[in-house]
């Protein structure tokens, strides 16, 4: 990893290749949004069907659901979130800006105006997004954007037991959008409005909780290496009694150095009874799980494991993200896994004016784009713009047919994107 990268490089290179847009950027933007360009899309995609991959498909004691995002104001009382889901806000008498108390750099000082002593006393802001249901504006059609997953799962899982009757322990995942009117949105995709999640709680008998909580420290470690994340650059932070959730006995946050420094990439919580609890006293329906073949019955506790889909690609961004010389020349590339690169190949004809390579390097596109999907064609510019183009994409490999495949060998220059070095390769080796 480039210890050096910052993140001005990271964003410059993200709007450069179409990976990540400002959103709404025509139009000024509107902060705390972000839009994802045509490899920002496969790159996250790549990301969220590994996971799942990992945590749904590849376990028989996993079972995924996909909740509303709107759902029952009941569900946001009895969670807590209403009275408790806030952040300290302050504002400043001067300029009228409005910030996160606890992340003020100085307390005393406006960070937008400069002013000192300008800040009134702090009070909590809560950060879920009202809306209406229906076409009454009144407090009976209150609803909220959902400000986490986790929630949809827990309102769930009573149907997927009376369903699938599973054996503890057992897991409902879920992946998708959750919303924060964050005070202060910052650090591009890192802290925003509108992000996206993949979250699993994991039901178990409460005596298991501790040695279920270090199999998910493994599970987790073993994400960090799917990602292609520096083993150095992964820490383990035990959250202390005062700063953790009011419902958590255990967290472990996992951080990340970032280029803005090291912060939280994901976190892992024994959340005990406390949601389903809440949902049993609210809803006055039992959440008892009853053991196969007895008649023992408990509300069962829970561990969460909780990723963020942008910190995780955050970080396989600045992981990436490399700068070194070829011949000289300065060059950036993405040095993705090539398990998440946006794109795979990249097919061009060594010169796009004569019409037998054009043909032939089209067949061979067609070819692997068949059997792998994620290949582009590149034919603009000389071979050399080319390569560099695709460097900052990230294509593992790049796919040249020249007059030696149509005059002699059959055989294709495969060039690695990490080495730069070239082979000449098959056709049929290719897309075998």
């Amino acid at each position: 990893m480039n210890k050096n990268v910052n993140m001005e490089d990271i964003v410059s290179l993200a709007k450069r290749r179409g990976f990540i847009y400002q959103g709404s950027e025509i139009f000024g933007g509107l902060s705390g949004t972000w839009d994802y360009g045509p490899l920002g899309v496969a790159l996250k995609r790549n990301i969220m069907n590994l996971w799942w991959k990992m945590f749904v498909e590849g376990r028989e004691d996993m079972y995924p659901v996909d909740s509303a995002i709107l759902m029952n104001p009941k569900v946001w009382q009895a969670s807590g979130h209403v009275d408790t889901f806030t952040d300290p806000l302050v504002e400043c008498s001067n300029c009228k800006g409005r910030f996160r108390a606890d992340k003020l750099d100085d307390p005393n000082k406006c960070p937008n105006c400069s002013k000192e002593g300008t800040f009134g006393e702090a009070r909590q802001f809560n950060m879920m997004f009202k809306t209406n249901v229906g076409p009454v504006d009144d407090e009976a059609s209150i609803s909220y954007l959902r400000p986490e997953t986790a929630q949809g799962i827990f309102i769930n899982y009573k149907n997927v037991v009376d369903n699938f009757y599973p054996d503890l322990p057992f897991g409902i995942a879920q992946q998708g959008k959750a919303f924060r009117n964050e005070i202060s949105p910052r650090d591009f995709v890192f802290r925003s409005r509108e992000f996206e999640q993949m979250e699993i709680e994991y039901f178990i008998d409460p005596k298991d909780w501790e040695a279920e909580f270090e199999k998910w420290m493994s599970l987790c470690k073993e994400w960090f290496m799917a990602l292609g994340l520096p083993e150095d650059s992964v820490h383990e932070l035990e959250v202390p009694a005062e700063d953790r959730a009011h419902y958590s006995t255990r967290t472990i946050d996992f951080e990340f150095d970032f280029p803005i420094g090291r912060e939280e990439l994901m976190g892992l919580a024994y959340r005990t009874d406390f949601d389903l609890g809440n949902i049993q006293r609210s809803a006055g329906k039992s959440m008892d799980y009853i053991v196969k073949g007895s008649n023992e019955r408990f509300v069962p506790h829970v561990i969460e494991p909780s990723f963020g889909v942008e910190r995780a690609l955050m970080a396989v961004l600045s992981t990436a993200y490399t700068e070194d010389e070829v011949n000289g020349d300065k060059r950036i590339v993405m040095k993705f896994p090539n398990h998440l690169a946006p794109v795979k190949y990249c097919v061009s004809p060594l010169l796009k004016n004569k019409p037998e390579l054009v043909a032939k390097a089209r067949e061979v596109y067609e070819l692997l784009k068949k059997k792998h999907g994620a290949v582009m064609w590149d034919d603009n510019g000389n071979i050399g713009k080319r390569y560099r183009r695709q460097d900052e994409i990230g294509t593992p490999h790049c796919v040249v047919v020249d007059f030696e495949t149509i005059e002699s060998d059959g055989l294709v220059s495969v060039r690695n994107r990490d080495t730069t070095e070239q082979t000449r390769v098959s056709i049929e080796e290719l897309i075998k």
